[in-house]
């Protein structure tokens, strides 16, 4: 198996509203099949999906799906500056922040929230990990 992430799946309770928060951060949505909302990453995809049809696939009762699962999705910013305006961004779109912009013992900077569905998301800045020209992050930068 290559070290590669191709596409990460959010279970979500509502499409509408799951779509619309992405979207109010700024993100567009590709052209996807029905059942699925998507967004192409850097390097990846995002896609979106009903949480009981999720369940259904899997062959697991939906109440296996949700809450915290030990899981964060981290999204790096080029600058410290960066970090607090993208947690009130996802804030003003409806989600919840859980941590605000601090920095931290390594010598970064981050603060983290939860989308309309709970799923935690990092916004970061790591000095010792500069992002590559279209934004694409490595442990120890490019």
């Amino acid at each position: 198996m290559e070290q590669r992430v191709s596409l990460i799946t959010l279970a979500v309770a509502d499409m509408d509203v799951a779509a619309t928060f992405y979207e109010s951060l700024g993100w567009t949505r590709v052209d996807s099949p029905d059942g699925v909302i998507a967004f192409d990453l850097v390097g990846q995809t995002l896609g979106l999906y009903p949480k009981a049809a999720l369940a259904d696939e899997l062959g697991i009762d939906v109440s296996e799906i949700g809450g915290f699962s030990g899981i964060t999705l981290a999204h790096n910013v080029p600058e410290k500056s960066d970090v607090a305006p993208l947690l009130e961004r996802a804030k003003a779109a409806g989600g919840r922040v859980i941590k605000p912009a601090q920095d931290v013992f390594w010598g970064g900077h981050h603060g983290n929230f939860a989308d309309p569905d709970g799923h935690i998301w990092e916004v970061a800045h790591n000095p010792f990990s500069a992002l590559g020209p279209n934004g694409a992050f490595r442990w120890n930068g490019y």
